[in-house]
């Protein structure tokens, strides 16, 4: 119910982040005004009392997040993966929510096993062990199938962890109602839709069965991916709360001083990360959503291994070619161009001026070139993006949620492993061939043979519609209940334009 009773919830969140210290130590690291931080304190200092304890064994804000549960430790991950917005040391604490959780009794999963698969788990496998990993969702153990004896990993569900979620969810929902009604100003950030959007997401990675089939689906676009591996889904031992999948061995990519000792190319992996991601979602529409550190792994042979496909992305053809030119435009320069975009997409709206929001993106993305991105400080360029959407009356696209938090990420993932990366120039190789590829006339060619061929499936209809508009035109108009949207006119203009294309297309295929 997402009624006033998630006040108390809201309410614990705050005391929660005031008793463990982690509203300090966050606001501290954000560089938040003085004024902000004295006033977070005398507000939330009487509540504290009303707080979760939380383990004091960890720092601050982990202790909190962790705390207050499973929502609030994806929002943590994110954070974790940005050391420019947060800080080193923040940041470094954080890395503990993508996979170093405290785990759930290895009986309690070797049940949940044997309840969804319906076998004993001594007949599945020959070994089961601890827990190797534990997040916010679930753990993985390492296991070894009992009849072929190959090396797996099995991902088991937290005991109630649906509720958990249902009740986190339900708590975001009444903070955005309350957002939207205290400050109207607000509502173009969508903040439900924004929570609608999140919540189909979690949906997705509370049924395994969904993530193996984004898994297989992954494995298949990525297979001549050179430098990049998915392991493979073992589809017998994989249910709604239990997942199995061939076992990857391999560093943590967030293991910087292992992976310098193995003799990998760390500058290389940073690069392969950032253009693994945009040719994933440029090319296939199809990419990893939640690529942090604690998904991604470093083979012996130095590819990158992929884990966790619970949260993957999807953007349709028409906004690949948006976000193509749009970062196209940033690497060129061309901000004009990349206005236009905007306009043309209707991401800003109609009645503003696109030379006004050209300078505007002009002096956002001219600072930033040719610097390292150590150079850069993320969050003061996020912010200073915030003000420019609010100036131009930008609302949230939730169908890009995804795609700029992954971004977002990755970013994060490649400058962990080289400070030194110019985003923009390794970015450059990848979007010039999907623009040289999709935009373009060849791409213009593409597109009328996919027309055509749709428009010629209407072929045996024509002569039907033809007379039906015939027949429409030499009758009396009779003024009908609801006006028809196509006028008998329309009717002979789209049966003539099918008949063309009908034909042009019977003769091109």
């Amino acid at each position: 119910m997402r009624g006033p009773h998630n006040i108390w919830r809201l309410v614990r969140t705050g005391a929660t982040m005031e008793r463990t210290g982690a509203m300090r130590v966050a606001l501290q690291a954000l560089d938040a005004p003085v004024t902000l931080r004295i006033a977070a304190h005398v507000l939330g200092w009487p509540f504290k009392w009303l707080g979760y304890k939380g383990d004091p064994s960890l720092p601050p804000v982990t202790r909190a997040l962790t705390a207050l549960g499973p929502a609030y430790i994806k929002f943590g991950q994110i954070l974790s993966t940005r050391p420019d917005v947060v800080g080193n040391e923040l940041a470094e604490q954080l890395q503990v929510l993508q996979d170093k959780l405290p785990p759930f009794p290895t009986d309690v999963a070797r049940a949940t096993v044997e309840a969804e698969l319906g076998r004993p788990v001594d007949e599945l496998f020959s070994e089961f062990s601890d827990a190797v990993a534990a997040a916010s969702i679930a753990q993985v153990h390492k296991a070894r199938r009992a009849d072929n004896g190959e090396a797996v990993a099995v991902k088991v569900l937290r005991p109630g962890i649906e509720k958990a979620f249902r009740k986190d969810i339900d708590a975001f929902y009444f903070a955005a109602f309350m957002i939207e009604l205290l400050s109207p100003s607000s509502r173009r950030l969508r903040p439900t839709d924004v929570i609608a959007h999140f919540e189909g997401v979690v949906k997705g990675e509370l049924d395994l069965r969904m993530e193996s089939s984004a898994a297989a689906e992954f494995a298949a676009n990525t297979r001549d991916d050179e430098g990049f591996r998915v392991p493979a889904v073992v589809w017998s031992m994989t249910d709604k709360r239990v997942m199995t999948l061939g076992w990857a061995e391999g560093i943590p990519i967030h293991d910087i001083e292992a992976l310098r000792a193995a003799g990998h190319d760390l500058p290389k992996l940073a690069e392969r990360v950032l253009q693994l991601f945009l040719s994933h979602a440029l090319r296939d529409g199809f990419f990893h959503a939640d690529m942090h550190q604690g998904n991604l792994k470093v083979a012996e042979n130095g590819d990158i291994i992929a884990l966790d496909f619970g949260i993957m992305g999807h953007i349709d053809d028409y906004t690949r070619r948006v976000y193509a030119e749009i970062l196209y435009g940033f690497i060129k320069r061309d901000f004009h161009r990349v206005a236009e975009v905007h306009f043309e997409a209707g991401y800003v709206p109609a009645d503003q001026d696109v030379d006004e929001f050209a300078r505007a993106l002009r002096s956002v993305g001219e600072p930033i070139f040719g610097m390292e991105a150590r150079q850069i400080s993320m969050a003061r360029l996020l912010s200073y993006m915030f003000e420019v959407t609010e100036r131009f009356g930008m609302q949230t696209r939730t169908e890009l949620i995804l795609l700029q938090r992954t971004m977002v990420v990755v970013e994060g993932v490649a400058r962990s492993l080289d400070p030194h990366i110019n985003i923009w120039e390794v970015a450059r190789p990848v979007v010039e061939r999907y623009i040289r590829e999709n935009v373009g006339p060849l791409a213009l060619m593409r597109d009328l043979v996919a027309t055509a061929r749709v428009l010629a499936r209407f072929g045996p209809k024509l002569p039907q519609m033809a007379e039906a508009a015939l027949i429409a035109q030499s009758q009396p108009p009779e003024p009908p209940p609801q006006a028809s949207p196509l006028r008998p006119a329309g009717y002979m203009v789209l049966g003539a334009a099918l008949a063309i294309a009908g034909f042009w297309a019977a003769a091109l295929l």
